[in-house]
């Protein structure tokens, strides 16, 4: 296994679309969503390390999360979990962790992805890793894994390639989220795919594009240099984290960079963003119906969403196409069509009965 291969698992999100399994206590990553016995960062930590040696895969996470990382991923030590102590959005989180890699390991090319996604073809995911790696190792670049599109979805960003011969594609540009009717363009061009958030590139790169298009963030970082991956960096980051600019990562360098390339991927993703694309990826029943933890009977019901905790009963009449998640002291039965508007509800049932139900 390469020495030089290192990976950023981001896993300091709320994923409040899966409230109320989802909270800020509790987030989706450390759930295990599947029902595979698993939570999602267990599953993606295991997938990274068939590539990257496990002792370089960092996890980027909130403070308050520090320890439900470490208790979940008893594989990985304290120096591999990096706190952010206020949510600044990607950009300077990963610039502050590529910077603790490069002070470690010169070398390192790097790769950064969320750690709640769902990838079927794991096999598929470690070569297209591979591919990119190597490139990465090789050249002045800076690599995304595209996803092909196999519908119009609104939700995601997109990546518009120059057609050519070669596997890896440059970029042409990245469109934020669209309308269904450029969506549907998109598809029809065919040299667009959607942007699941894994990127890779050498330390070197990315913090030469920082650099280049990012100067205050670099300069404010810089000051740490000394004390990164010592006693002293704890201090530091509180003290001057907060100062960063709060901006992601498409932002703050992708779409200003001309050295931006991507692989056309050759597995199946899937963002597991909302109940809906959960129940895309599950198992259903004869009934159409996706079942995590719970015991179903079911009349007139189908294409429910269906979870509960402890194996309990459902009993389901003329109910079809909901989200039907019992969790302890919340109950959410809720049509699968209004999922986008889950994030609404939560913040009205905080503001109706506390805080602590979010």
């Amino acid at each position: 296994m390469n020495k030089n291969y290192y990976a950023i698992l981001m896993a300091g999100g709320v994923g409040s679309r899966f409230w109320p399994v989802s909270t800020t206590e509790f987030p989706k990553q450390f759930h295990d969503m599947l029902g595979t016995g698993e939570t999602l960062i267990q599953r993606t930590f295991s997938r990274l390390s068939k590539i990257v040696p496990p002792e370089n895969i960092f996890i980027l996470t909130n403070e308050r999360y520090n320890d439900l990382v470490l208790e979940q991923l008893p594989q990985a030590k304290q120096r591999q979990v990096i706190t952010e102590p206020v949510m600044r959005n990607t950009a300077p989180c990963i610039l502050y962790a590529s910077m603790k890699i490069q002070k470690e390991n010169r070398d390192a090319v790097m790769m950064v992805a969320p750690s709640d996604h769902w990838i079927e073809d794991e096999d598929a995911f470690i070569s297209n890793l591979g591919q990119c790696f190597e490139a990465c190792a090789q050249q002045d670049i800076l690599m995304t894994l595209g996803i092909q599109p196999t519908f119009p979805n609104t939700g995601y960003g997109y990546i518009q390639y120059d057609k050519g011969e070669k596997a890896i594609k440059k970029v042409a540009q990245f469109t934020e989220k669209p309308d269904y009717d450029t969506a549907k363009r998109f598809l029809n061009e065919g040299n667009y795919l959607w942007n699941a958030g894994i990127f890779i590139w050498s330390v070197n790169s990315i913090i030469n594009a920082f650099a280049d298009f990012q100067k205050d963030m670099t300069t404010l970082f810089e000051k740490g240099q000394e004390v990164f991956n010592t006693d002293q960096e704890y201090d530091f980051i509180c003290s001057n984290y907060p100062q960063a600019e709060n901006i992601s990562i498409d932002y703050a360098i992708l779409e200003k960079a001309k050295n931006v390339y991507v692989l056309p991927a050759t597995f199946d993703w899937n963002d597991l963003g909302t109940w809906g694309s959960l129940y895309d990826k599950l198992d259903k029943n004869d009934t159409k119906n996706a079942i995590v933890n719970a015991r179903v009977l079911s009349q007139d019901a189908s294409g429910n969403m269906i979870r509960t905790s402890n194996d309990k009963i459902v009993v389901v009449d003329g109910l079809n196409d909901y989200i039907i998640v019992d969790k302890e002291d919340v109950l959410l039965i809720y049509p699968k069509k209004k999922e986008q508007d889950i994030k609404e509800v939560l913040n009205k049932v905080k503001e109706t009965y506390g805080e602590k139900y979010g």
